[in-house]
């Protein structure tokens, strides 16, 4: 369903069940909500949880930007680089205000917030911005933005700048396949033509790679964001895996360590995906922390 968010439109799923504690989840740069895996939502369903997704701005059926035009990735990553200010389109900020605008749009007052990557860090936005609107705040393989934190490994920062060979739909498959192989978690296979089958259907539900580059470059902006995070009040998971070649380890640890009492899961074997073997171990951790935030 199509929810009216911060003035602008924006793609929604809702389990719906009445007078459960909402989970809502916030997903990664570029991706869409049908990228979370179904046994994730399902295990959060099974633990008590109304489960609410949603496209963010510039992804999947909600809002595009095509009018703010495309930043130059090259220039934003060399000023964050060297602590020079970057000019976005749009801000995490902005991406917040659009999270808590689901949450008024759905009528819910507070939720458990869970985010991936880019949406984790959006996640931590909305936790400075309303901390009586969040519950808890789970934060997985995401980051602080602290400068000085490793980046992605030179074959992933190659393979994210590069583009699909052609505009057919295979081609762009093609493109996304080498890439999730790339920051794919090294002990926990998918099915590979599972995989395929759901970024085709992606694909032809959205495909909208300019929206990329301005949330990449959103983060590249959000340079403040690491010496803000102590004052975070909501009790907070940090998850991240240990072999994550796009956003590293280090990362979630740095993560955990300013956020007052957040404690940190490492993950073996993980990467910077969600196959079924780490969806089961995300769940063994993310599910108590909330029943233990609920009481």
């Amino acid at each position: 369903m199509r929810v009216q968010a911060n003035g602008i439109p924006l793609e929604v799923e809702d389990t719906g069940e009445p007078g459960r504690p909402v989970a809502l989840l916030v997903m990664g740069l570029g991706m869409q909500l049908v990228a979370w895996p179904a046994a994730f939502v399902a295990g959060l369903q099974a633990a008590g949880l109304r489960v609410v997704r949603f496209d963010n701005r510039d992804a999947g059926l909600s809002q595009h930007f095509p009018h703010l035009g495309v930043p130059n990735l090259m220039v934003a990553s060399m000023r964050h680089r060297l602590g020079l200010g970057v000019q976005a389109p749009y801000t995490l900020h902005d991406m917040a205000a659009d999270t808590l605008g689901v949450l008024d749009a759905l009528r819910i007052e507070a939720a458990h917030l869970v985010g991936v990557s880019m949406g984790g860090m959006v996640a931590q936005r909305v936790a400075l911005a309303a901390p009586q609107r969040v519950l808890s705040l789970t934060s997985i393989m995401s980051s602080s933005g602290a400068r000085y934190l490793p980046g992605p490994r030179p074959p992933v920062l190659r393979a994210l700048m590069s583009r699909p060979a052609a505009g057919s739909e295979e081609a762009i498959v093609e493109h996304t396949m080498k890439l999730l192989r790339i920051i794919a978690s090294p002990s926990f296979p998918s099915d590979e033509a599972a995989m395929r089958e759901r970024i085709r259907l992606a694909t032809r539900r959205a495909f909208n790679p300019t929206g990329t580059i301005r949330q990449m470059t959103a983060v590249a902006a959000d340079v403040r964001r690491a010496d803000e995070l102590p004052r975070i009040q909501a009790p907070t998971l940090v998850m991240h895996g240990h072999d994550d070649p796009l956003v590293p380890f280090a990362c979630g640890h740095d993560t955990a360590r300013r956020i007052r009492g957040a404690r940190l899961v490492g993950l073996p074997g993980m990467g910077h995906d969600l196959p079924p073997g780490v969806v089961d171990r995300l769940l063994h951790a993310l599910v108590p922390h909330l029943r233990q935030t609920a009481a």
